[in-house]
Parts: structure tokens; sequence; C-alpha cells
């Protein structure tokens, strides 16, 4: 068996599917190029695919990460170009590599998310700055989010580590942030947009990788 791990682009033509949607498309695309992969034992066997970290609805990712199993030795060279073939438009394999068996799960490595967010607004850029200057010299910023299992009430601090405005003309402000994505919580850029006072959700959002670190 092998091993492969495969950083991929997930462009504008498919921000708006679902996860579960995206797990179904790279198990399609993966049986159509013939990729030998290794199944779950039990009941209701599934093919050994994980992604690190879920990508949200209108989300782009300029490099996710995914892990697969395979039965038998491939060529990252000859994935990354029979799986493309079969991949649709706006999805993309950019690199792939065999990685040890022992390596521990993806979801367990992933630390934080870098994104990169661009709003429209009137402010200049040394408002913001200022902006993202006295939210970050806060201790406690309390945010709640409802789910189906009910209201979710949390320190919205705690999932920021860094904001960077990368620059701002006719009326547009492209941003950087760095938050944590890990067991303990996810931050999400709308809600940190939001938080700087913006009244309106981000014209674009774009995961542009993610960080990984040893497992506690």
């Amino acid at each position: 068996m092998q091993k492969l791990r495969i950083s991929f682009r997930r462009g504008a033509e498919l921000k708006f599917i679902s996860h579960l949607d995206m797990m179904r498309l790279w198990i399609r695309a993966l049986r159509r190029a013939r990729i030998p992969l290794v199944y779950s034992e039990g009941f209701s066997p599934h093919p050994k695919i994980a992604l690190a970290a879920p990508l949200s609805v209108g989300v782009t990712g300029e490099a996710e990460l995914m892990d697969i199993t395979v039965e038998k030795i491939v060529s990252p060279h000859w994935f990354k170009n029979t799986v493309n073939q079969q991949l649709p438009q706006g999805v993309e394999v950019l690199d792939v590599y065999t990685i040890p068996p022992t390596v521990p799960s993806l979801q367990s490595q992933v630390r934080f998310a870098i994104y990169r967010v661009e709003i429209s607004t009137a402010k200049t850029e040394t408002e913001i700055k200022a902006d993202i200057h006295q939210l970050l010299a806060q201790e406690n910023i309390p945010w709640h989010h409802e789910r189906d299992t009910g209201r979710r009430e949390y320190n919205l601090r705690t999932l920021i580590d860094t904001i960077v405005v990368m620059g701002c003309q006719e009326g547009k402000c492209r941003l950087e942030m760095k938050l944590r994505c890990d067991e303990s919580g996810s931050g999400r850029p709308e809600q940190v947009v939001y938080a700087l006072g913006f009244n309106q959700y981000p014209d674009s959002i774009a995961r542009a990788r993610l960080v990984l670190g040893t497992a506690r």
C-alpha cells in the first residue's frame, strides 16, 4: 500500500458545493481515473480519503490538502496527470507526494488557516489598520454561532492569530487573516470582518493555505 498527500485548488466554479458533495466528486474522479483505492473494513466500506479541513460553502481554496491510501505503488506524476483529466473545471491537483503510512492524520495536524479576504468599504487603509489594532488589543470578544444543535457561545479573540492589510484601492480592501483551525475551534473570516465593524459579507474569501503542526 501507499499513502499519498495531495495539494489541490478549488476555484470559484465550485465554491458553492458542500463538503459532502466535494467528497463525492473526488470519489467519482478517482474511480474514473482507475486509481486503486484502499477501502475501510466493515459493513459499509468506504475509500480511505481524508480532507485536512472542510472548506465552507462560498470559499475558494488555493492549496487544500487531502490524504488517500492506494493498494499499490503509483507514480505521483502519473497520478496528478491522470486524475486531473477526470476532474471538472474548478478543481485541479497541484502536487502529489508519498508520505509514510505512520504519519498522523491530516485533521490532527492542522493548526491554522490563512485566508485572503476582499471587502468593499469607504474606510481608508489607516482607519482599517486602527480597527484591527483595537480588535487585537481585546482579550475577550464574545461571539455566538447558531448550529442545528443550538446556539454556541465562545470568545472569538482566541481564534484570531493575525490580521494584516494587504492593500486598499478603489473602494476595495484586501486582508490576510491567520485563524485557528484545530479541535478547539475554527475561526471564520466573515465573523472577523463583522467584528472589525464591516456590516456586509466579504466580496470574496479564499483559503490560501493550511498550517500544519506536530500532533499533540
